[in-house]
């Protein structure tokens, strides 16, 4: 059993899973960081160009977006060859049409959004395709025959369109364990979301947006609360009246769980989430046995090292090895979920003889990932003792979300010392000497190089200035980071 936390504010939306007292996900959404992709507008050709094969559509935003003929639903689908051509856009749509339109491409610099008008809404299992009649299976899901049982479970439940069916549909990864209450459940949201964007397309202007992708609140009642929430508290009450509304029309089993908190704490304070977001931007993690894990991420892959650390519990090494790799697999499992890391994930545990505890680890290890909603895969040990895995990257990760690379050191996560500086900057002025014949050199530098050179490496700067025949002045510069520098020739 879990409760879920909504944490919102005008700007950010934070939302919190809580399990046994502990956090176990974290998912936070920016206003200003929300995209157009998948909104659906009421657009209106303002511009239809033959050359370009492609037209202009005012839908309300700073710039005109665009749309290209061939994301016009009515072309034909399938390999063009010689035989099949394209209808040209100026048969197709024309200046002052109304068109209702799909953003496919976020506005970027100077240029506009990129439409279709091939309609697709995205549900918790299921994407709708309301101008199609097709089933599709995500090539993910199982086998052939697997997809098969489920095609077929699919068109039992859409119906036919004479008996108020129809619609398109395609099963994303997660509707593989689906049972047929929850793809019901999906089928009637998803066709009740277009019933509302069908009915806005006939009363509203042009220029109106009718669909827009739910919040990160909304989507709490449509994705994350289950049979196993016990409840879900927010702590605004307007957003509290929002998700009531919307419960109603879309997820009435979720509204017995919702709560307004009224309390005097901010509700993250009050369930130590504020602690567990700073902890989980963390490079090390500290287990309660005493060992430790370091988790780094970079381009290619996540590497987590776990070490034994101060934890000398266990009757002898062996168990003490066992006990913290056991803790590791669990603490492991919440990290991922916890810091949303995806892509190629290796654990190194550390080294066991004995190849029943290997055994135990790795089963404990894969049950703690089987809680996760996101799909992971895991294989055993290597030859080498790491535990490789891969996590489905679903969005970016709270690292990547709520940091940049540190601009002192460019994320690399140290600097140059001191006295590796001064070598470079003596090393430099050696080379400018050789070259040009100033008065004088001046070193701009940080105030721990200027005062290393006045110090500990003195010498070698009389000696320089002695060889090249001219004085070396020194300036501190406070804002300069470690190793900027600069050489000035007066």
């Amino acid at each position: 059993m879990h409760d879920i936390l909504i944490n919102w504010a005008p700007q950010e939306t934070r939302v919190a899973i809580i399990e046994n007292g502990a956090v176990q996900e974290l998912h936070i959404e920016r206003t200003l960081e929300r995209g157009l992709v998948g909104n659906v507008y009421l657009g209106k050709v303002a511009r239809v160009l033959p050359g370009m094969q492609s037209a202009f559509i005012d839908i309300g935003l700073e710039r005109a977006a665009f749309l290209h003929v061939a994301d016009l639903h009515t072309t034909p689908h399938g390999v063009r060859g010689e035989s099949q051509t394209l209808v040209p856009i100026e048969k197709q749509v024309f200046e002052g049409q109304t068109l209702m339109v799909q953003v496919i491409k976020d506005p970027i610099g100077t240029k506009g959004a990129r439409l279709s008008t091939q309609v697709s809404i995205a549900g918790r299992m299921l994407v709708f395709l309301p101008q199609d009649n097709h089933i599709g299976i995500s090539q993910k899901i199982g086998s052939p025959e697997a997809r098969e049982q489920l095609r077929a479970r699919m068109q039992a439940l859409v119906g036919k369109p004479e008996d108020g069916g129809g619609g398109g549909f395609i099963l994303r990864t997660n509707a593989e364990e689906a049972s047929d209450q929850e793809l019901a459940d999906d089928i009637a949201y998803l066709r009740r979301t277009w019933a509302r964007i069908k009915q806005g397309g006939l009363k509203q202007p042009a220029g109106t947006l009718l669909h827009q992708d739910l919040s990160l609140a909304e989507r709490v009642l449509r994705d994350l609360a289950n049979e196993q929430t016990q409840h879900i508290r927010v702590d605004s009450k307007m957003q509290f009246d929002q998700l009531t509304a919307f419960g109603e029309a879309y997820t009435p089993t979720s509204i017995a769980r919702l709560e307004h908190y009224k309390g005097e704490r901010p509700i993250f304070d009050l369930y130590g989430v504020e602690e567990e977001i700073a902890r989980a931007l963390a490079r090390r993690v500290d287990l309660k046995s005493g060992g430790y894990l370091i988790i780094d991420q970079t381009e290619a892959l996540t590497t987590i090292d776990v070490n034994t650390g101060g934890y000398v519990g266990a009757r002898n090494f062996d168990d003490t090895i066992f006990k913290t790799n056991l803790e590791a697999a669990l603490a492991i499992a919440r990290q991922l979920r916890l810091r949303n890391l995806g892509g190629i994930i290796i654990a190194d545990f550390i080294d066991m003889v004995r190849e029943e505890h290997q055994h135990a680890v790795l089963a404990e290890f894969r049950k703690q990932l089987s809680r996760d909603r996101t799909r992971t895969t895991v294989s055993g040990f290597t030859q080498l003792g790491l535990v490789e895995m891969t996590r489905k990257r679903t969005r970016e990760s709270l690292a990547h979300m709520l940091c940049q690379p540190c601009p002192t050191c460019q994320g690399r996560g140290q600097v140059k010392t001191a006295r590796s500086v001064c070598y470079d900057i003596l090393r430099e002025i050696l080379r400018e000497a050789r070259q040009f014949d100033p008065k004088d050199f001046r070193v701009v530098a940080s105030p721990a190089v200027v005062e290393m050179l006045l110090d500990e490496e003195s010498a070698h700067l009389a000696d320089l200035s002695a060889f090249i025949g001219k004085p070396i002045s020194l300036s501190a510069e406070p804002s300069m980071n470690p190793e900027q520098y600069d050489i000035v020739l007066l």
